[in-house]
């Protein structure tokens, strides 16, 4: 066994650096919505994580929520579907792919997406992109 030490919030372990996000560190925020609208919420990671170089986060979305439609014309998102069903809604015109739990989708950049939550449970997603962009996604209509 190798000589555990963290310092500084970062952990190391026989030189190699890593970090372990446990859930009660995670800072759930409801994202805006409209009062008729169910609530979608989100975890942001890559702060958290130290990510250097690319973007993640863990969304919930409770029953009937449903994300904004956009595209990011450099970032390519991978989503990978930790409970629930994720239905995601990709293309121009917009087709509906439903990703079941332990599934993932993968949308190159200048793709349009919405992710929807169709299901009666909240629908939980890790969502990973590459390279960070955070503010330069063209918000499109909604596909639903």
């Amino acid at each position: 066994m190798g000589t555990y030490v963290r310092t500084e919030g970062h952990d190391y372990a026989r030189g190699v650096a890593f970090r372990v996000i446990r859930p009660a560190e995670l800072e759930w925020t409801a994202r805006p919505h409209e009062a008729d609208e169910a609530p979608r919420h989100v975890a942001e990671l890559s702060e958290l994580a130290g990510f250097a170089h690319t973007r993640a986060n863990l969304w919930r979305y409770e029953p009937a929520a449903k994300g904004r439609r956009h595209r990011h014309p450099l970032q390519e998102e991978t989503f990978v579907v930790l409970a629930g069903t994720l239905s995601m809604y990709v293309g121009d015109p917009p087709e509906r792919q439903d990703v079941p739990t332990g599934g993932l989708i993968h949308v190159e950049p200048g793709t349009p997406l919405q992710t929807v939550n169709h299901g009666a449970e909240d629908l939980v997603v890790y969502a990973y992109g590459t390279p960070p962009e955070r503010d330069h996604a063209e918000i499109l209509d909604t596909a639903v």
